[in-house]
């Protein structure tokens, strides 16, 4: 049995397409410790043998998953489950709707088969300065692009790395742009060794190498930064109209044109984080959270394994709700998302690989009898 830190290494290795077939057969095999979400559910939905015993037998005949050895529970636990279980970060998602409906035999619709639609790998594009663009994940490992002072090569692993040994001659910055389309990530290492992660739909806008007095980018969408340390560069962040300051250190950015709040998640060291007149500093475990309408900047503590998910290779949903999910669902599987009738207050727990198939994650939530699903092309439509 692999650990959870093997597993998160090689899930990394099969996304890169590295994987031996008994590495593959190691994910396949992954279990993780059951365990259980503290949400409150009414006492008298229903009896707890039933409960167990129906979605034992669901999860073993639609996701043909290993049994494991039954622990003693206290009696009135799955009484208090939100959620259903919470199980194996690779096998799979149990994901349960927060308020419960009354008991009913637990079924699952069939459904046609969606029409090859996977999960999202290691996409995207460089536009450089001169307006040409280079499809990084069709481009062959090796150097890329090679100019005065500056290479840019492909790694074996996928990453874009930016070599730079001597100021360009031109009087201006020239500026490049990595994009990931819906269903792409990527890993860039900029010219400072700053490492930089987009999430799906995202792009970083940065010059070719960091001439001046300070290291500036521009992003659009969601990305971790691992910042190399230079107290005499800061290292500036600009995310719609919201600007995050660092000299050294490591803090996830969610800033989609379509959510409405910027939020920046410290991991280590500190940010200062500017929103109009609001001016806030985080340190670890904390992020803050600007409004685009002006609003004074929020601290609060941050939910960490939600916020890393993405980058760990996961999709984590604490108390979350169907429309945020489904926002997350929408970019990483390239699909659009149609709702009908009253499902959009619904909210959920769990976690399942990001690798997995849609229809494992929309088939879990449908356990839950809050919500039903179809597909119309590349189109999902959540309904009653």
């Amino acid at each position: 049995m692999i650990t959870k830190n093997e597993f998160l290494a090689l899930y990394e290795k099969y996304n890169n397409g590295l994987c031996t077939p008994a590495e593959k057969e190691l994910l396949d095999n992954y279990r993780d410790e059951i365990s259980l979400l503290e949400d409150g559910w009414d006492n008298d939905l229903a009896k707890e043998d039933d409960v167990h015993n129906r979605i034992w037998q669901k999860l073993s005949d639609s996701r043909k998953i290993v049994k494991l050895p039954e622990r003693k529970v206290n009696k009135y636990r799955w009484l208090q489950v939100a959620a259903i279980l919470l199980i194996a970060l690779f096998a799979g998602l149990l994901l349960v709707e927060k308020y419960k409906t009354a008991s009913a035999p637990i079924t699952l619709s069939t459904k046609t088969k969606p029409l090859d639609i996977l999960p999202g790998g290691n996409k995207a594009y460089l536009t450089m300065a001169d307006g040409s663009r280079i499809i990084l994940n069709d481009a062959k490992n090796g150097n890329l692009v090679s100019k005065p002072g500056i290479t840019v090569s492909k790694t074996q692993n996928g990453t874009l790395v930016y070599s730079f040994s001597k100021a360009p001659a031109t009087a201006e910055p020239e500026f490049n742009t990595i994009t990931t389309p819906r269903g792409g990530q990527y890993q860039i290492v900029l010219e400072d060794g700053t490492k930089v992660w987009l999430n799906a739909a995202s792009s970083i806008r940065f010059p070719q190498a960091f001439t001046g007095k300070q290291r500036e980018v521009e992003l659009s969408g969601e990305a971790y930064f691992e910042v190399a340390k230079n107290k005499a560069k800061p290292f500036i962040v600009q995310a719609n109209g919201t600007q995050i300051q660092v000299l050294g250190t490591h803090f996830n950015i969610n800033a989609y044109n379509d959510d409405n709040n910027i939020t920046t998640t410290l991991l280590e060291g500190s940010v200062r984080m500017t929103s109009g007149a609001s001016v806030v500093m985080l340190i670890p475990g904390q992020q803050g959270v600007a409004v685009k309408s002006g609003e004074a900047i929020k601290i609060s503590t941050a939910d960490m394994q939600q916020t890393m998910a993405w980058k760990n290779g996961l999709f984590v949903f604490h108390d979350a709700n169907i429309v945020d999910i489904m926002k997350q669902v929408s970019r990483w599987y390239d699909v659009d998302v149609e709702y009908q009738g009253d499902v959009q207050n619904n909210e959920f727990g769990g976690t399942i690989s990001k690798y997995k198939n849609i229809t494992d994650l929309l088939n879990i939530m449908e356990l839950t009898r809050s919500i039903h699903y179809k597909f119309e092309g590349r189109r999902v439509i959540i309904m009653k």
